[in-house]
């Protein structure tokens, strides 16, 4: 079984035990470590109980990550929020504003600085992630077309402020990994052309030292359960999820904007 919290931690140990060096995102950014590194980074859509298990797993091993959390009722739980922050990890907002305005971007503006601030009463985030929305016809990134994050004290954002030909992306949306034909907007432009079949390839890839130096690992909380109901629940309901997927892939954003 794929997507447990058993194999999650089987990835970090591979990880651990061919020498990388854990970051949060904001440390990445500031930091020029010629050392093997990866970023741990965590979407929080919602059941944001199962990123507090994750925290929890991560800490137990002596790792730190970066939780991005949406501000919807479904993720927003700031008792979790806080006792993710005790663990030694970074919070930070996962963005949906020009989503949530329709596209009006002086609403969309001033959501964002007050959804932030709200955020900033747990941890002192100065970075942000968009939330790809895939049902919805606006990029959340377009945002900063008119205003620039870091008038706000942000220093970077992972779709504008990595370079991509140097740090391999992988991410489990869709419940696969990097499987563009359902990931919307949840892509980059990467250098690496490296095929993930499941989490034990990627433990076989990291044992065998062929994975690049320098890795973000995207990951969806949701999508990661002990075996059970849970587990089997998520994985009717994402498949289902990835019909409507990939149909937006396939024909693009223009329908989607014309409704």
């Amino acid at each position: 079984m794929d997507f447990t919290r058993s194999i999650y931690k089987r990835l970090i140990i591979a990880l651990q035990l061919q020498g990388y060096l854990f970051q949060t995102f904001e440390r990445s950014v500031d930091s020029d470590n010629a050392q093997k590194t990866v970023v741990l980074r965590h979407d929080v859509d919602r059941l944001p109980a199962n990123a507090l298990r994750m925290a929890q797993i991560e800490n137990g091993m002596g790792i730190n990550a970066t939780y991005f959390f949406r501000i919807v009722p479904r993720a927003w739980n700031p008792l979790i929020i806080k006792k993710i922050v005790d663990l030694g990890h970074e919070v930070a907002y996962h963005y949906e504003d020009l989503t949530i305005a329709k596209g009006k971007h002086e609403v969309a503006i001033r959501h964002f600085e007050k959804q932030l601030s709200r955020l900033r009463e747990y941890y002192p985030s100065k970075t942000i992630c968009m939330h790809g929305s895939p049902l919805s016809r606006w990029d959340n990134r377009e945002l900063w077309e008119k205003y620039d994050y870091r008038d706000y004290g942000i220093t970077a954002e992972p779709y504008f402020d990595v370079d991509y030909s140097k740090v391999f992306y992988i991410t489990d949306t869709g419940r696969s990994w990097n499987n563009d034909s359902v990931s919307v907007r949840d892509t980059v432009n990467s250098h690496f052309d490296i095929k993930i079949r499941s989490t034990d390839h990627m433990i076989t890839l990291i044992n065998a030292g062929e994975m690049p130096d320098k890795i973000m690992i995207n990951t969806h909380p949701q999508r990661w359960f002990n075996p059970g109901h849970g587990w089997a629940k998520e994985f009717v309901m994402q498949n289902a999820k990835n019909v409507i997927k990939r149909f937006i892939v396939r024909n693009g954003y223009d329908a989607g904007k014309q409704r």
